[in-house]
């Protein structure tokens, strides 16, 4: 196999073009394997730019040249042909290959980016960076694609691009699923004709003899510009980008190697920033992702290859699906009741609503900040907005979410889903910020389900509330309870009742392990209290109450410990018994650190946020009577020594 022999982007230099659509035909076979077995993964981004990522490497030099990808699922090929074929086996496992470009993997992954919209402003940085540099003429390539073009912060780069006239290549990889202008025959000769040297040659010296006109100069040379510029508005979609002092070329086939290695090596000579504009196919080369059309098997569960990902795989589960079928429910009862997502409708199992409520369901595209403010402008019009982000996605629109939304007491509810640790995608996709975040916006109600039955009930009353909400809930299965294990409103719901000497808090799915530690604790002769927190904020004041009689306190949550409902519950218990010492709380959480993937259940346990490990915690806090010692199932000296480890592999990240 060819694939075997490239070891490095420099084996790429020696293939003729046959050569190179055999081994693009191999690449194909391999990512689909890979992703097959790894649990889940991204199959049809990669899948659309095998013939891209070939291109850019024979033309550029990495890692000399910054070749950037935004977003970073799309650079699986790129990994496989600098030198990484031999980690796929490890593909989103503990440990092994990460999902998205990795400064600690190799030397050619410059940004780990996994958050859309940023490449062009870390290029615009690069750029200022190279030119200052004892090596000017290092190139900065920036391949953009898989919607990230309709972020915000895209176009705030390239502003800055055209303004500063950064030497800067940006490919915009267009798969459908973003900008897409019409391609044309036209406008790929045109492209060709634009980007030869000559040609460009030709045109400065009729520009330059036209401006030394006697007296008319000035007016010709204007009128040859407005000439070119009609021409461009009529045959080119590149109005909008050299507008901003961009230039544009393109589009281009996206699966022609030599043609793009020829427009790459004539865009590395200008003298400026230029987008070159390349149509691919998302999916391309496996049927299945082919015929998917709702995102061509953007990521997949385990599959077999010969038969693809089943209906039931692919199909919404746990909180998702609990979300996705209260909405309808509501929405039915409800005309006021809209929906918003940016560029997830999907995953956060808005497609139901969609198909159901075409005209209430908006989809930003990558754009969470103008998701929030929308959502503010519809709830000051007297709709009531839901916006479904992922509880990583929500960091980016902290300012709207606080001073649009919560200083104005607006009605509106975020669901945020993998809230928590969600484990495969690592640091960039644990969503652990969100309760800290949002305890700091005043007036934010917070809801944390325990089970879908929860969910279903708390999305009914963040809609019933006067100002702003958040439901969050996990991405890991979802419990299935009873009706008397379900609570209402605001208020929190006693789990067990206890002998006195401790009091667990326990938020949202963390409720079952908190569960199981009591348990364990009881075997032991531990007898302690056990409350489902439900809402956040505000806190039910009889729990609180109830826990401040205890001689411990101890708060369970999946969000970052610091700041997060463990503090904000030991300030609550604080205030109430202001005239009286408090009893101690211990806070277990999350620890300040970027986390490394692996899967969800093996990180809390790692954290010491499963059963055993809580019921360790709490064991070695209760100081039992001289020679008890904790059982040995509860890991006491185990959990310290994973934290400590997982911890110190977290800050290696840093």
């Amino acid at each position: 196999m060819l694939l075997e022999t490239i070891s490095g982007p420099s084996d790429l230099r020696a293939l003729d073009y046959e050569q190179l659509g055999i081994l693009a035909g191999e690449i194909r076979d391999f990512v689909v394997q890979a992703v097959s077995t790894a649990n889940t993964g991204h199959l049809g981004s990669n899948l659309g730019v095998v013939e891209l990522t070939l291109a850019l490497h024979r033309v550029f030099d990495s890692p000399r040249d910054y070749l950037i990808w935004d977003t970073g699922h799309q650079a699986y090929v790129h990994k496989l042909v600098t030198g990484r074929r031999d980690m796929f086996s490890s593909l989103r496992q503990a440990g092994g290959l990460s999902g998205y470009p990795s400064r600690a993997e190799s030397v050619h992954d410059w940004v780990e980016n996994s958050h859309a919209s940023t490449a062009l402003s870390y290029a615009h940085g690069l750029s200022a960076a190279v030119k200052r540099s004892s090596h000017p003429g290092r190139h900065v390539v920036a391949i953009v694609g898989d919607g990230a073009l309709t972020g915000g912060m895209a176009y705030e780069g390239l502003n800055n691009l055209g303004h500063s006239g950064s030497r800067v290549i940006v490919i915009l990889n267009d798969n459908g699923r973003s900008y897409a202008p019409t391609v044309s025959r036209l406008s790929e000769s045109l492209t060709r004709l634009r980007l030869h040297p000559g040609v460009n040659s030709a045109r400065r010296r009729i520009e330059s003899a036209v401006r030394d006109f006697p007296r008319v100069g000035s007016l010709a040379y204007s009128s040859l510009q407005g000439f070119y510029s009609a021409i461009r508005e009529v045959i080119e979609p590149p109005a909008f980008f050299e507008a901003l002092g961009v230039r544009y070329v393109g589009p281009l086939d996206g699966h022609d190697i030599a043609g793009m290695e020829q427009a790459f090596r004539q865009a590395a000579a200008f003298d400026g920033p230029i987008v070159v504009h390349v149509i691919t196919q998302k999916g391309r080369g496996y049927k299945f992702a082919e015929e998917d059309e709702e995102k061509c098997l953007h990521d997949a569960a385990s599959f077999d290859p010969a038969v693809g990902p089943t209906q039931s795989s692919r199909a919404l589960k746990g909180y998702t699906l609990a979300f996705s079928e209260s909405m309808l429910e509501i929405a039915e009862e409800r005309d006021d009741v809209v929906a918003i997502t940016a560029a997830m409708p999907g995953p956060t199992g808005l497609l139901p609503f969609q198909a159901r409520f075409p005209d209430r369901f908006f989809d930003v595209g990558i754009a969470e900040q103008a998701a929030v403010t929308s959502a503010a402008g519809m709830a000051m019009g007297g709709l009531r907005p839901v916006v479904a982000v992922y509880s990583t996605f929500l960091s980016r629109a902290f300012d709207q979410a606080n001073l649009d939304v919560g200083l104005h007491g607006l009605p509106v509810v975020f669901a945020l889903d993998r809230a928590g640790i969600t484990g495969d995608d690592g640091p960039s996709h644990h969503g652990i910020l969100d309760m800290a975040l949002c305890l700091k916006i005043p007036g934010m109600t917070i809801f944390a389900p325990s089970s879908a039955q929860e969910l279903k009930v708390m999305l009914r009353s963040a809609l019933d509330l006067s100002g702003p909400s958040v439901l969050r809930f996990a991405k890991t299965a979802a419990r299935q309870v009873p009706s008397n294990q379900v609570g209402t409103g605001l208020s929190a719901r006693r789990v067990r009742a206890g002998d006195g000497s401790v009091c667990i808090l326990a938020v949202g799915k963390l409720l079952e392990p908190a569960e199981e530690a009591a348990a364990l604790l009881a075997d032991e002769g531990v007898e302690a209290a056990l409350w489902d927190v439900r809402v956040v904020r505000p806190l039910d004041p009889i729990m609180i109450a109830d826990a401040g009689r205890h001689a411990l306190v101890v708060t369970v949550e999946d969000g970052i410990r610091n700041g997060g409902a463990g503090n904000f519950i030991a300030d609550a218990i604080a205030d109430l018994n202001a005239k009286r010492q408090s009893p101690p709380v211990l806070n277990l959480g999350v620890p300040t650190a970027y986390i490394p993937h692996d899967k969800p259940e093996r990180i809390l346990g790692q954290l010491g946020l499963d059963g055993p490990g809580i019921a360790a915690s709490i064991f070695k806090a209760i100081d039992p009577a001289p020679g008890l010692r904790a059982p040995a199932y509860m890991g006491v000296e185990d959990r310290t020594s994973d934290r400590a480890s997982i911890e110190a592999d977290a800050a290696s990240l840093s």
